[in-house]
């Protein structure tokens, strides 16, 4: 996928009002601006901080903020003066979806609150509000960053080599799930508003999503009380399951049950150790578990990871190598299902849901801060002396401001 298209999506036709930054707001906003939504981003005056993350690519684009907003256009507001919420009022009023992470209290104290204002005046809309721990208890209202939400829902603690002390993951993904558990519950909140014609507001926080994620380690705990530990590439109830050396890297292969085990005991050339008495059953494979991975390195260390994992997978064996990132983006089959969108001022992953008639599309690269202040506004019956004037009253915002300590 390389060019940007305007084919319309299953959401066309929505209009979304996205004031996230960060991660996991700006991934719902984009992925609803993937499958066809208008999404308006709405930035303060120093912008998404993520447009200084990672590495510039252009101007005040970041390749961090690149992957997570395309398809959207930017406007820039201050929603602490008058005119920035008259203006974001305007926006709202033939909108379906307003999506927020602003720290707790932020917009009840700019007089944006939910039951008191919004609900009100925009009876229809369904808000969507992304906090780190939720909006009730004693950690509501702390920053919720996903490394912090990762060490408070003990993801951590059970990531990791074995026998280390935990470690966070590579990528956020407790970010990225909050982002599309974001998606799903606006889904539903709007299916909802075709029965009832009322919008409502939807809570996602990354502590409740961080929990979710921990199965099944949280319910093992909860079966037994044992405390789940970094295990590395194995897992305890299982065996064979793990990474094994090759003589170009690692390769990871597992078996759930007796006929897979035999199944791989022969893809690898060695369907004696089926028959072994230590590894007759999943319970015998466990049991001798070390005495397995030493059988089974001894056959895959001669081999290629790659070719010996495309072997496997032709046997009915799961199986996968640890690829760089270069290889993972190498491969046929990251083309055949479209998934590097690679233009000479845009590159990121491809969409990964497509539907037979209505597939979503990359329609535009992201915006540049405040780019489409005028298009939007001209868009909602303002004219250019009036955005003029908005803009002299601190409300509309061309240019980023830097972000001090004060702010």
């Amino acid at each position: 996928m390389t060019n940007p298209t305007t084919q319309p999506g299953p959401l066309s036709g929505l209009k979304v009002i996205d004031l996230t930054r960060v991660y996991a707001g700006p991934l719902c906003t984009q992925t609803l601006g993937d499958q066809g939504a208008d999404v308006i981003k709405v930035e303060p005056p120093s912008g998404d901080e993520t447009r200084n993350w990672g590495t510039v690519q252009h101007g005040d684009r970041s390749s961090y903020f690149d992957g997570l907003n395309r398809n959207k256009r930017s406007v820039g507001l201050d929603l602490s003066k008058p005119s920035g919420r008259a203006v974001l009022f305007d926006l709202l009023a033939n909108a379906d979806v307003l999506v927020d992470n602003f720290k707790l209290g932020t917009l009840p104290r700019w007089g944006l609150g939910y039951e008191e204002v919004i609900r009100q005046r925009f009876p229809r809309l369904v808000q969507c509000t992304i906090t780190g721990f939720g909006q009730q208890g004693p950690l509501a209202g702390r920053p919720g960053y996903d490394v912090v939400v990762q060490g408070f829902v003990g993801l951590a603690s059970i990531n990791g080599e074995a026998g280390g002390a935990g470690n966070k993951t590579g990528v956020p993904l407790i970010d990225h799930a909050t982002g599309l558990s974001a998606v799903n519950s606006i889904l539903m909140a709007l299916y909802e508003r075709q029965r009832s014609g009322k919008g409502q507001h939807v809570e996602v926080s990354l502590f409740n999503t961080g929990l979710t994620m921990l199965h099944p380690a949280s319910t093992t705990w909860m079966a037994t009380g044992k405390i789940p530990v970094p295990t590395g590439n194995t897992e305890i109830w299982v065996a064979p399951y793990g990474a094994y050396p090759c003589k170009d890297g690692r390769l990871f292969t597992g078996a759930g049950n007796d006929r897979a085990f035999a199944k791989m005991c022969n893809a690898l050339g060695a369907p004696h150790l089926a028959n072994d008495p230590r590894f007759l059953t999943n319970a015998d494979r466990v049991a001798h578990k070390a005495d397995l991975d030493e059988a089974i390195t001894a056959l895959t260390l001669p081999e290629s990871a790659e070719a010996l994992a495309l072997h496997l997978l032709d046997a009915g064996v799961p199986a996968g190598p640890f690829l760089t990132m270069e290889k993972v983006f190498a491969q046929d089959q990251v083309a055949a299902n479209r998934m590097w969108i690679n233009t000479p001022n845009y590159q990121s992953t491809g969409l990964p849901l497509h539907f037979s008639r209505t597939s979503g599309a990359f329609r535009s690269a992201p915006p540049h801060f405040a780019a489409h202040t005028d298009e939007v506004l001209l868009q909602l019956g303002y004219n250019l002396d009036q955005v003029a004037q908005l803009e002299a009253e601190g409300g509309v915002v061309r240019q980023r401001e830097r972000l001090t300590a004060e702010a």
